[in-house]
């Protein structure tokens, strides 16, 4: 079985998002599956979301997904960001965040914003190591945002 990790763009099936998604379920901060009904999320995903992928051996192992469609105010939102746990500590998120911010930028997006809770610190650290800052806060989330060149 093979490790090496390959990244891809919006390759994934509306089936394996969810796959992945319910697989990762509970290192989300609070479990996704309490927040949105999965199947309907990845289905939202699959149609409207550019989707930065991992894949190992055949296996979504993580996914960045983010919606472009705000072309007036130049907003893109990332709606989700996920590992799974066994690939997780070996540079996935980071990589995939990369390819993310570069992929808006090029679209002319001049911020990037998305919600994480406010005790989720891996994700937190994850994102300020991508340049985002803390912003507004709705318990028990927190908006952060990278403003863009």
């Amino acid at each position: 079985m093979s490790k090496s990790v390959k990244y891809r763009l919006n390759k994934a099936s509306e089936a394996e998002i969810a796959e992945h998604l319910l697989s990762c379920d509970a290192d989300f901060v609070p479990p996704l599956s309490g927040r949105v009904e999965i199947a309907d999320y990845a289905k939202k995903i699959a149609s409207k979301a550019a989707r930065f992928e991992a894949w190992s051996d055949d296996r979504l192992v993580g996914l960045v997904a983010v919606y472009c469609n705000d072309p007036e105010k130049r907003i893109a939102y990332i709606t989700s960001v996920s590992v799974l746990r066994e690939s997780m500590g070996k540079g996935i998120g980071e990589s995939m965040m990369r390819q993310c911010i570069a992929r808006v930028k090029a679209l002319g997006m001049h911020q990037v914003s998305l919600e994480v809770a406010s005790g989720n610190m891996p994700a937190i650290g994850l994102y300020e190591k991508s340049g985002f800052v803390a912003g507004r806060t709705k318990d028990p989330f927190v908006t952060m945002d990278l403003y863009l060149k």
